[in-house]
């Protein structure tokens, strides 16, 4: 009879253990291939980011509590982890299905721009499902593990589910998404929960089961999915010819087709139409004339909308350096554009690269540097506005070279947000160029010499290069560069763009530009939006900042009496929420601030952090000693550890050599990744323990585990909507560490030597 029971329980634990790795794997996985799909389908602004984040922390933060609440008899755990499984394999295609239909219901054509409103709608009402079946069978599966001390076992629940999203994000990174498309990762996952389900409910052996999951697998895999996958992309695009879709690492590429016209979108932006000659011609031909005689050119972007054909007709041109990040944008280009595509020309030599780090692996220096990236609307797009990377560029380019930007304007008057965002841009320009004009229209043309007396703003002048080079043109023709630049209009330009006394430069880590962007991207669906953000923009930092110490102080001093260590730990797991949120986007936007975005090292940096979350979770399950005094260190080193963190990036960003820099983005980076999420793995174990102390069962986790999540859940929309945009990332972690000062102060109390012992 015992060794039946100890069998029954070894089984049990072993159930909980799979579960808690697949649940965990599962959550990382949909997470990447949701979020995906979420940018793809709603044109992901910083913003709209945030708001998509807190969202999936919130509903998984409710998934827990619900489970938590619940009350559940010891026999039937298991039952319950299956059916969750079932539902968390099941709800994953399903939802992918729901984002792609609401795009529809959402957009009356594909591209247009979806408000702040509806995207949170969206992905509320779409995620809802996926994510508290996620929260709840972390919680269930915590229930299975056979440990009398409810405490450890919250513990070891919390290691295990972190190990699994570690795996979970290497494995989507490096090799699902590099070979799948959503809906077959989707029915990847389905399958694994599906055969957890199988062993949990029928009590099936693992071998058996495992033998008969691989044919089912591979039909619905291979045979299934890649037909849902079309017929889900063609009901996106109801209305138009759908040419092709593929997914690679870095985003969604959808080319459809609509009255002779083709147009190319990524992550649900237009990127280029074909035939449009003139956005072809007007991206080269007014930079290249302000040269007098442009012989190497490096195009960063611009591979998609014809750009190098229009370079090559300049008879000085001798070089052409095309970087573009994404080769399947090429190939695509290619096979679907083919008059978008550069032509097979000795003098073209195409780059799949990061433009950033491009230019700094590379030596060579350029007549002219054109920048075909769009409008900084995120912190990856604000990185080719920013001093930092104008002061690089400058540092390739020959005497008498210049720099060469476009974006989007107004034909006639500016709008004061428009005008704001022009400025700092331009300002930042002056930051490193002494000479900087610019040529007004609903695209507006910006040029940096690195002398004065380089570039002109006479309309004859480039007439008569245009006549000289005997350049086959439509749109940038000779009648219509002196209708551009008419006097009126110049002189208009430089009193609207004239930097003022209060216009903020845009920097790598105070990204002022995308913040700017973000006003411009509210105000085109309700005005109430971009006057939120304006007021927002507004506060001074050093009265938030004030704000948020004088409440930490006050939240310790009140908290007191019976309930004090339980309060304590919930107020810890918050703050320890919050604080991971910030360590992790700090980390990868610093890392895509510093050497570009290189997807495959971002996506390895978040698993090495999740997997330094069950390190942490491991070490704090080792810990003898009073939980009372390992969260209050722990605390205080998560207080210390964002701005910690912004020196080592400070230090890490000044210019180095190509073998400290390889060691920094190989060595360090996962390290600070690691030892940020192993603090916030040791935390929650010994927060599990305070809070769980006495006659509080594993039910009670599920309460601490969604604090975790809303902490994390508040995070994400503050620093992304709010915080990184309009303060930058050094004021971020300041504010990241006074949130913490409560928990730390509320822990000290709770180690003052007491009559009653300490837990």
């Amino acid at each position: 009879m015992r060794r039946s029971i100890e069998r029954q329980g070894d089984q049990c634990a072993l159930g909980a253990g799979a579960a808690l790795t697949i649940a965990g794997s599962s959550a990382v996985i949909g997470q990447i291939v949701l979020m995906r799909e979420l940018i793809s389908l709603y044109n992901g602004s910083e913003l709209s980011l945030g708001i998509l984040l807190a969202t999936w922390l919130f509903w998984s933060a409710a998934g827990s509590l619900l489970c938590g609440s619940l009350p559940l008899r010891e026999g039937r755990v298991r039952g319950r982890v299956g059916a969750l499984a079932c539902l968390l394999g099941v709800s994953l295609p399903a939802t992918v299905w729901a984002l792609r239909a609401s795009k529809s219901l959402l957009q009356t054509v594909p591209g247009e721009l979806v408000g702040p409103v509806a995207t949170l709608l969206a992905s509320l009402v779409c995620l809802s499902v996926f994510c508290m079946t996620a929260g709840a069978l972390f919680v269930a599966a915590a229930r299975m593990i056979n440990d009398s001390d409810a405490r450890r076992a919250a513990g070891a629940a919390y290691l295990l589910e972190a190990a699994g999203s570690a795996v979970g994000g290497v494995v989507a990174s490096l090799l699902l998404l590099r070979f799948l498309s959503p809906m077959q990762i989707a029915t990847l996952v389905l399958v694994l929960n599906l055969w957890l389900a199988s062993i949990l409910l029928l009590r099936i052996r693992i071998v058996v089961a495992s033998a008969v999951a691989v044919l089912p697998a591979l039909l619905l895999v291979v045979g299934v999915a890649p037909r849902v996958e079309w017929q889900t992309r063609t009901r996106e695009w109801s209305g138009f010819r759908l040419l092709g879709s593929t997914d690679s690492i870095y985003g969604n590429l959808t080319v459809i087709e609509s009255g002779g016209v083709r147009s190319l979108y990524e992550n649900g932006l237009i990127l280029a139409n074909a035939p449009d000659e003139s956005a072809a011609e007007e991206s080269v031909h007014y930079a290249l004339l302000e040269h007098p005689s442009p012989r190497r050119i490096l195009l960063i972007g611009g591979g998609a909308n014809g750009a190098v054909a229009e370079a090559l007709k300049h008879p000085t041109v001798e070089r052409v350096d095309l970087v573009e990040l994404d080769p399947a944008l090429l190939g695509m280009v290619r096979d679907d554009l083919p008059a978008n595509a550069a032509p097979r020309d000795a003098r073209v030599v195409p780059h799949t690269a990061d433009g950033r780090a491009f230019l700094h692996a590379s030596r060579a220096s350029y007549d002219e540097i054109i920048v075909g990236i769009p409008d900084p609307q995120s912190a990856q797009l604000n990185r080719y506005y920013t001093v930092e990377f104008f002061r690089s560029a400058r540092a390739h380019l020959a005497p008498g070279g210049l720099l060469a930007l476009q974006l989007r304007s107004s034909e006639e008057a500016m709008s004061p947000d428009q005008a704001e965002f022009l400025r700092s841009i331009k300002r930042s320009l002056q930051e490193v160029f002494p000479a900087v004009v610019a040529i007004p229209g609903d695209t507006i043309h910006f040029f940096a010499a690195t002398r004065q007396g380089l570039l002109t703003e006479d309309a004859p002048t480039l007439v008569e290069r245009l006549m000289e080079r005997h350049l086959q043109t439509r749109y940038v023709r000779e009648y219509f560069i002196p209708f551009r630049m008419t006097a009126d209009r110049m002189e208009q330009a430089r009193a609207d763009l004239e930097p003022q006394a209060a216009t903020r430069i845009n920097r790598d880590f105070a990204p002022i530009a995308y913040y700017y962007n973000t006003i411009l991207w509210s105000a085109q669906f309700r005005p109430a939006y971009a006057e939120w953000l304006r007021r927002a923009g507004s506060t001074r930092f050093a009265s938030i900042l004030g704000g948020v110490l004088i409440a930490a102080v006050l939240l310790a001093l009140a908290a007191g009496g019976k309930q004090r260590p339980r309060t304590t730990a919930l107020c810890s797991t918050a703050a320890t929420g919050f604080t991971l949120m910030a360590l992790e986007m700090i980390l990868l936007l610093g890392f895509q601030s510093i050497y570009g975005f290189l997807y495959s090292q971002l996506a390895l940096l978040i698993a090495l952090f999740m997997a330094g979350i069950a390190v942490g979770g491991w070490l704090g399950l080792q810990l003898t000693g009073s939980p009372r005094r390992a969260v209050a260190i722990t605390q205080l080193l998560l207080m210390l550890s964002a701005p910690l963190l912004m020196l080592a990036l400070s230090l890490l960003a000044m210019p180095r050599g190509s073998a400290v820099n390889w060691l920094a983005a190989e060595i360090v980076f996962p390290a600070l990744a690691a030892l940020g999420g192993m603090l916030g793995g040791c935390q929650f174990t010994q927060a599990a323990q305070l809070f769980l102390a006495g006659d509080r069962g594993a039910g009670w986790l599920g309460w601490l585990y969604s604090v975790d999540l809303l902490g994390g859940s508040a995070g994400a929309l503050v620093l992304s909507g709010f915080l990184i945009p309009v303060f930058g990332f050094w004021p971020t972690a300041w504010l990241t560490a006074a949130v913490s000062l409560a928990p730390v102060l509320m822990a000290a109390r709770l180690c003052i030597p007491r009559r009653v012992g300490s837990y």
